[in-house]
């Protein structure tokens, strides 16, 4: 059977690139210029991928030139671009922003592939860049794509929640745009493989009942954060999140959505009441609960602050997954030869 090989632009930490490898397709190159995250990579997805000047410097997505890299083609290019001026939580500036401008040199670097071009994008963002300024957003989105030699249409646009698609026991929708090269494939078509969920069951990624050892996690009683939160604590195996100075409730066994900003002072940390008192959920238990497996580690040399930041930023691997099942399917039966 042929194997597939896929680029990723925004790796991160491997997100991406491990649901991949989980139907057996291997993230060939990667580009990421965050020297934290590239640590991470490198611990758990090996090193010589993530992509480098000659000087060892890392490259941005706006250095990636195809024919001066000699960067080699791929089946599939994946990439979680910057979403903080799309989401409802950032400024909202769209394109406006430089961090939404760096979605141009996705499409730019397809055309510098030409032919050759991967046979299949897939992209992640907020569920907002779909509706935000009216469509408008969107629309420029997809007439990019398009230009860039890809079938796509507002259907190809996935909202999904891992909570729905797998067995993630959190609450975390996104949107996953998946286009199709017009000179390898006759329909822009895709369908998604059925979620095969079992009971989720979060007792399994967070002793509740227990307690660990490191007390650098526990918020000591003369926190101001502490009072506000010990008062909401009715349910002992529910997360608490901290919001700024409002303390949300999820309902038993879901975690709410982690952000890139959890463990950087009060906003959006997430915390249980365990035997010992209430902490802070530790990096490791959000990585689980991002879907991570266990054996994912953080380099040494990576602080927690950007541990909490890079799971944060990451895709739900076993997500990524259920979309590469579905892009292999098709990349079997429909591509052109």
């Amino acid at each position: 059977m042929t194997s597939f090989t896929a680029g990723a632009l925004f790796s991160g930490i491997g997100g991406f690139c491990l649901g991949f490898r989980e139907q057996n397709i291997e993230t060939t190159w990667a580009v990421e210029n965050d020297a934290a995250a590239v640590q991470t990579y490198e611990e758990n997805l090996g090193p010589n991928k993530v992509l480098r000047r000659e000087d060892g410097a890392l490259l941005s997505v706006e250095d990636v030139r195809v024919a001066e890299l000699k960067l080699p083609p791929v089946d599939i290019l994946h990439a979680g671009f910057p979403c903080q001026s799309f989401s409802v939580a950032g400024e909202r500036k769209g394109f406006a922003d430089p961090r939404g401008q760096l979605f141009f040199h996705i499409t730019r670097i397809l055309r510098e592939y030409g032919e050759h071009r991967p046979s299949v994008l897939l992209l992640e963002n907020s569920p907002n860049l779909k509706v935000g300024q009216g469509g408008s957003w969107f629309l420029e989105l997809a007439n990019e794509i398009r230009s860039a030699g890809y079938w796509f249409r507002e259907s190809n646009a996935y909202e999904l929640d891992c909570y729905d698609y797998t067995d993630v026991p959190q609450k975390r929708k996104r949107l996953f745009i998946v286009a199709f090269a017009t000179n390898k494939f006759r329909n822009g078509r895709l369908e998604l493989k059925p979620p095969s969920t079992g009971h989720k069951d979060i007792t399994k990624l967070i002793d509740f009942e227990g307690q660990i050892e490191d007390t650098s996690y526990y918020l000591e009683s003369d926190n101001r954060y502490y009072q506000m939160i010990q008062n909401k604590v009715e349910d002992k195996r529910a997360i608490y999140q901290l919001r700024k100075y409002l303390v949300r409730e999820k309902e038993s066994n879901v975690c709410p959505t982690l952000t890139a900003n959890m463990g950087q002072g009060g906003h959006n940390v997430p915390f249980i009441l365990d035997r010992k008192g209430l902490r802070k959920l530790t990096e490791y238990e959000c990585l689980a609960l991002q879907g991570f497996p266990a054996q994912y580690r953080f380099p040494t040399s990576v602080p927690r602050a950007k541990r909490y930041q890079q799971v944060g930023n990451s895709v739900v691997p076993p997500l990524v997954s259920l979309l590469a099942g579905s892009i292999v399917h098709k990349l079997h039966t429909e591509r052109i030869k």
